[in-house]
């Protein structure tokens, strides 16, 4: 998540890079040190600072954490227990947490239980010899890193030889996977508590809900302590191991080494071979006869956020023996190009030729990196450290061409025909590495390629940042300017680009081509502004960002700029609101539903309302989306499109909160909507670069296609898909950056240059 105004830049020496997540304790960021070693650095809440009880909690944390330094486990980097906000820098762990792996995508595989298994009686055994008792080890603890699980967040452990802050009556925990003993009497939670736990938790990943479940947390305790286990689902040599797990006696529960064994046994090697690039189009048939799809009156009804039941097919693609966020869910193979779904039931794809407009004369399905060899005398891509790629590419498509900078990607201009690389721009030091290194592309006007571009030291400084103009045929340099750091995003608006002066206070308009100077305009104090322009007008949406500033302002601010002369009238608007734009006269916000919107990283927003202001005349129209406006949010083709992580996609009505359709794609955490108004289609594109398309009207899927890129789960950026003349050019977060025909999203790509 990208940082917020009032964030740290840096933490204990630590450059701040990014938000990973808002818990219950604290804040945590993604954070660099001098070296460039990524950490992960929670910061406690201001308000948990002061309480001494809290402070020796934290402080214990830290010194049991410390005592852990297994495989399969965050080892502590770093820590401060006695700053004026504590902190603690833990090893940085890329990767989604179990929790979201099941929401996205249901239970797990045959071939992905045994290295998760195995991978966590490890993460215990060290654990438990460095004398610390976990005590919530749960799906959201675990984190699926490419090389194996993680187990993380010793926010409630306890060293074994110090239980003194276990109160009497103190429930600590998560019902469903707490045992026994921690319901009856915390004080004698030992090891064979985590066993218990780790019982639960397998239960949870084989089926998709616990072996104790029930529809409240006391009545979920109730049964942990009375009732037998229900392990329906779950195959019958593992589930005679697990039961054992669920022993309500300590005592009558394995040991890690007799465990590990039991694993090994009941749980079979994967079968050789690695992950294929191209699944056969008769293997997802084959499977998709497996499942039964439902159309009775439930069909549109808003999901259970647990994972359904099912039949559990045979497994498509052979594991290649590690726990990773890597391995496609069964719904990603459900459907080929040849077929769509709309809501739950299977229905024909549409005649390709029935809307498509034709690319233009010369195209070619092509696919490319933004990092691939240019042209003769251009510069080559930046160094690499570690194969890191950055994030998904800034790209903007201007004529027949796509012009893409992002992180670790110096800018660069792509034939849209060919997807051979025309240019890369010579604009940073030739020091340079990857890692630090961001181009955001703005825009191209007047042929000018607009660059945001910020070369990281690796200092616990702010770095500047400077907004460069590139002439869009050569990609050589024609000016450069300083702009601020803080609270004001550069953009471009109709022939002018906006960017904010060194004072951090002023936005100046000037020439795209040669940077001269139109006019300026004074932003509110205190406030964070994003700019937004939908057709001829120019919107600054301003957040208060400091304290002060929200204790004296109850609402936030949203300028009404005059691109003639830069003059501006503000419309006030509720503070927690976001503008998405501007529909027949009237600004569109929503306002998130902070009470269900999860603090984990990667997890869906919520929204609970949808606000429509009059631009002329001040009047005000509120409606709720309710459980429809739960994702990623966009207004798309003059609704509002909310895309879900786990794919599913939600049109709403900004004027009456009306759900418009439902579907379910096989999209894993697809970007914000493409939209094509002379087709009338939604495209959305996923992180391993599976790419869909709706019809915006009513819904329906009309095709989606299989991955054409290697899966990346760097939070730099969301993948996206934009209309090109005809042709579609999609970007995701290895760099991959590639073009295809809608009316024939099967033909296999051309490799480019």
């Amino acid at each position: 998540m990208p940082l917020r105004s009032d964030d740290p830049r840096s933490v204990g020496g630590y450059r701040v890079v990014d938000r990973l997540g808002n818990g219950g304790m604290g804040v945590v960021y993604r954070a660099r040190s001098r070296s460039g070693r990524e950490v992960a650095v929670k910061v406690v809440h201001a308000q948990y600072a002061q309480d001494a009880v809290f402070r020796s909690r934290f402080r214990q944390e830290i010194e049991a954490v410390r005592k852990v330094s297994g495989a399969f486990t965050a080892a502590v980097v770093d820590a401060d227990p006695e700053a004026e906000r504590p902190w603690m820098a833990t090893q940085y762990v890329p990767g989604r947490s179990l929790a979201q792996r099941i929401r996205d995508r249901g239970p797990l595989h045959d071939s992905e239980l045994r290295p998760l298994a195995l991978g966590l009686v490890e993460a215990l055994r060290e654990i438990h010899r460095a004398g610390v008792v976990h005590r919530d080890l749960k799906p959201a603890n675990v984190l699926m890193a490419d090389d194996g699980p993680r187990v993380i967040d010793f926010g409630i452990s306890r060293a074994a030889e110090n239980l003194s802050l276990t109160e009497t009556g103190q429930m600590i925990g998560t019902p469903p996977f707490m045992s026994p003993e921690q319901l009856t009497d915390a004080r004698t939670a030992g090891p064979a508590s985590d066993v218990f736990s780790l019982g639960t938790l397998l239960v949870y990943a084989v089926t998709g809900r616990g072996p104790f479940d029930a529809d409240s947390p006391y009545l979920t305790a109730y049964r942990v302590i009375h009732d037998e286990p229900v392990l329906d689902g779950v195959d019958a040599r593992l589930s005679t191991v697990l039961a054992r797990c669920l022993a309500k006696e300590a005592a009558d529960r394995p040991g890690l080494e007799e465990l590990a064994r039991e694993f090994e046994a009941a749980l079979p090697e994967p079968e050789p071979g690695a992950l294929p690039a191209v699944t056969r189009r008769e293997d997802i048939a084959a499977a998709a006869t497996e499942i039964h799809v439902g159309t009775g009156p439930g069909a549109d009804a808003e999901p259970d956020p647990r994972p359904a039941r099912r039949r559990r097919p045979r497994p498509l693609l052979a594991a290649t023996g590690t726990v990773c966020a890597l391995v496609l869910g069964l719904t990603a193979y459900l459907l080929g190009p040849g077929q769509a779904r709309t809501g739950d039931a299977a229905t024909p794809a549409p005649s390709p030729t029935s809307r498509w407009t034709a690319p233009p004369s010369g195209w070619q399905p092509w696919q490319t990196t933004v990092f691939a060899t240019a042209a003769a005398g251009t510069r080559r891509s930046l160094p690499a450290k570690d194969g890191n790629n950055g994030g998904a590419p800034s790209c903007q498509v201007h004529g027949e061409d796509v012009y893409c900078g992002g992180a670790g990607a110096l800018p660069v201009r792509v034939d849209g025909r060919t997807g051979r690389t025309v240019w890369r721009a010579s604009i940073a030091p030739a020091t340079t590495e990857r890692d630090r290194y961001y181009a955001g592309v703005l825009g191209v006007r007047d042929g000018t390629v607009l660059v945001k571009q910020t070369v990281f030291s690796g200092e616990p400084v702010v770095d500047p940042v400077d907004l460069v103009a590139l002439d869009a045929d050569t990609g050589e340099r024609l000016w450069t300017r300083r702009m601020g750091t803080a609270d004001i995003d550069p953009a471009l608006i109709g022939d002018l680009v906006l960017a904010p002066e060194p004072d951090g206070r002023t936005v100046t308009a000037r020439s795209p081509r040669t940077g001269a100077e139109r006019w300026s305009l004074p932003m509110p104090a205190g406030h964070h502004c994003v700019v937004t322009t939908a057709g001829a007008g120019t919107y600054a949406h301003c957040r208060p960002v400091t304290r002060d500033a929200k204790a004296a302002n109850a609402e936030s601010r949203v300028l009404v700029v005059d691109r003639a002369d830069g003059s501006a009238r503000t419309v006030k608007v509720p503070l927690e609101s976001v503008l998405l734009g501007v529909k027949q006269g009237d600004l569109v916000l929503v306002g998130e539903d902070t009470e269900h919107t999860d603090a984990a990283p990667g997890s869906d927003p919520a929204y609970d309302t949808t606000l429509l202001v009059d631009l002329e005349t001040g009047a005000r129209v509120m409606t709720k989306p309710g459980g429809n406006g739960r994702g990623r949010v966009a207004l798309t083709g003059g609704v509002l499109v909310f895309t879900r992580s786990g794919g599913q996609v939600t049109a709403v009505s900004p004027h009456t909160g009306e759900l418009l359709w439902r579907t379910r794609t096989s999209l894993e955490r697809p970007g914000e909507p493409g939209y094509d108004a002379v087709t009338g289609t939604l495209y959305l594109a996923s992180a391993t670069g599976r790419v869909a398309a709706l019809d915006r009207v009513k819904g329906t899927l009309l095709w989606e296609t299989l991955p054409r890129a290697t899966p990346s789960w760097s939070v730099q950026g969301a993948p996206w898909a934009i209309p090109q003349a005809g042709a579609l050019v999609v970007a995701v977060s290895d760099g991959t950056l590639f073009s295809l025909d809608p009316a024939h999203p099967d033909r296999e790509p051309a490799a480019s240059g």
